[in-house]
């Protein structure tokens, strides 16, 4: 007779826990996971996925705009806010039934109600109680909004995906992803967008030449880009908002969506009071293998509070089943991880800034190019593509790529690659360009831009 009702009870079925638990039943692992929300997680259901449609949705203006110049007239339609929100919606309804189909044909069962851990190996669930010799903490993050007068009249991204109306007048706060996301999206769709950060320039923590280059490029397409700036209250005017400045000013807004981070979503869960250790913010404190302070309790994905990228969880799933399910003990590297934001343009990333290489490495070379993109010779456009590569001086290895531009994210996944592989710049520079493309521009730049910096001060 078993000791326990299942092998694996996974509080959370997001991308991680989902990943986790089937692999971990296809190892031959009893497992179950339960889910308060709905199925699919913070990406599928309130996040990245409804987010990219939005973004499509958003460059149709522009798009439309450029038509002209290769001899399309005519070409602007209206935009219809309800039709597309009901089309997300049946989307994201059909992407939540195919979760909840998988996790079934992978012989994983599902309670979709709330669990609380009671102690190391037993959850209280919808009155009930459920015993584990493992379990695992995938509850994902939830946004984070600052304790200001008049907090309550502002949206976080959970809300944007659920307006009755649009905005004809938006004010976004933040500077990360999510800010400078929703800041274009809002914009394209044809808000007058005002986007206010505290600190001295958006996208903290990225290099310092994407976060230039991304600030010039949103604010050319209309959005009142406002850096080192504090909201001080928000005040209801009438049917409108009225946004206060530390420094006096205020702006009129339909709508204020704060995007000012994430915390993890471990709160009233039992997790303290059953052992398991949480820093300051409130994630969950693991080793390398996702191991708790309590050896039998796990925790992935956004709750750890490690890299908040969906398909880090999905891998920090994978190892956590294949370590304790196949015997074959694996931990993720973050190194290389390539990531996105789709902002408009939208940025690549993968390897370290040239900030953070410099800080690692010895002596580091640099080369950067930046570029009109060949549809803009014809639109007239004024927009510009970056391009940035980081070099290890020593070993010639690239460490960093970079990209501010069309189809970043589709690029650099393939930079990605390369530098899981370790490929250096001889390699980059032998290999041959697809032309003409945006993505050529990474293997022919010959020239280290730092030795051009030191032609010009000559």
């Amino acid at each position: 007779m078993a000791r326990y009702d299942y092998d694996l009870f996974v509080i959370g079925a997001g991308s991680g826990g989902v990943s986790a638990s089937r692999r971990a039943a296809a190892f031959g692992a009893r497992a179950v996971v339960c889910e308060e929300y709905r199925v699919g997680g913070t990406c599928v259901i309130r996040g990245c996925v409804p987010k990219k449609l939005f973004t499509y949705a958003a460059h149709f203006a522009e798009d439309f705009e450029d038509a002209a110049g290769f001899g399309w007239e005519h070409a602007r339609p209206n935009f219809d806010w309800p039709t597309l929100i009901a089309n997300k919606d049946a989307e994201i309804d059909r992407l939540n039934g195919i979760y909840i189909r998988m996790l079934a044909a992978a012989g994983v069962d599902l309670v979709e109600d709330r669990g609380v851990l009671v102690d190391p190996h037993t959850v209280e669930i919808g009155g009930r109680t459920v015993t584990a010799e493992t379990i695992l903490i995938a509850t994902g993050a939830k946004p984070f909004r600052p304790d200001i007068p008049g907090i309550e009249h502002t949206i976080t991204s959970n809300e944007a995906f659920h307006l009755d109306e649009f905005p004809r007048r938006a004010v976004v706060v933040g500077g990360g992803y999510i800010a400078v996301e929703f800041s274009g999206i809002f914009n394209g769709l044809g808000s007058r967008v005002t986007q206010i950060y505290r600190g001295e320039q958006i996208l903290r923590g990225f290099d310092n030449d994407v976060r230039a280059a991304l600030a010039r490029e949103i604010s050319k397409k209309g959005v009142d880009l406002r850096v080192e700036s504090q909201v001080a209250r928000i005040d209801m005017a009438g049917r409108h908002l009225e946004v206060i400045l530390k420094d006096g000013g205020a702006i009129a807004a339909d709508l204020v969506m704060y995007a000012t981070g994430r915390e993890p979503n471990t709160s009233g869960m039992g997790l303290a009071e059953a052992g398991v250790d949480l820093d300051d913010a409130g994630a969950v404190k693991v080793d390398r293998h996702s191991r708790t302070s309590v050896p039998n309790v796990y925790a992935i994905g956004d709750a750890t509070n490690r890299m908040n990228l969906t398909p880090v969880a999905i891998n920090e799933g994978r190892a956590f089943a294949e370590t304790l399910y196949a015997g074959r003990p694996r931990f993720l590297d973050y190194t290389n991880v390539p990531h996105a934001v789709f902002s408009n343009p939208s940025v690549g990333v993968a390897g370290l800034d040239e900030a953070r290489a410099r800080e690692r490495y010895e002596a580091v070379d640099i080369y950067k190019s930046t570029f009109r993109p060949m549809k803009h010779t014809l639109t007239g456009r004024d927009e510009r593509t970056l391009m940035k590569l980081v070099v290890d001086a020593a070993t010639d290895r690239v460490v960093g790529v970079h990209m501010v531009g069309p189809d970043a994210a589709e690029i650099v996944q393939g930079m990605g690659v390369a530098l899981t592989c370790g490929a250096t710049k001889a390699q980059f520079d032998a290999t041959v360009g697809i032309h003409p493309s945006a993505a050529e521009e990474f293997v022919t730049m010959r020239e280290k831009f730092v030795e051009l910096e030191a032609q010009a001060a000559e």
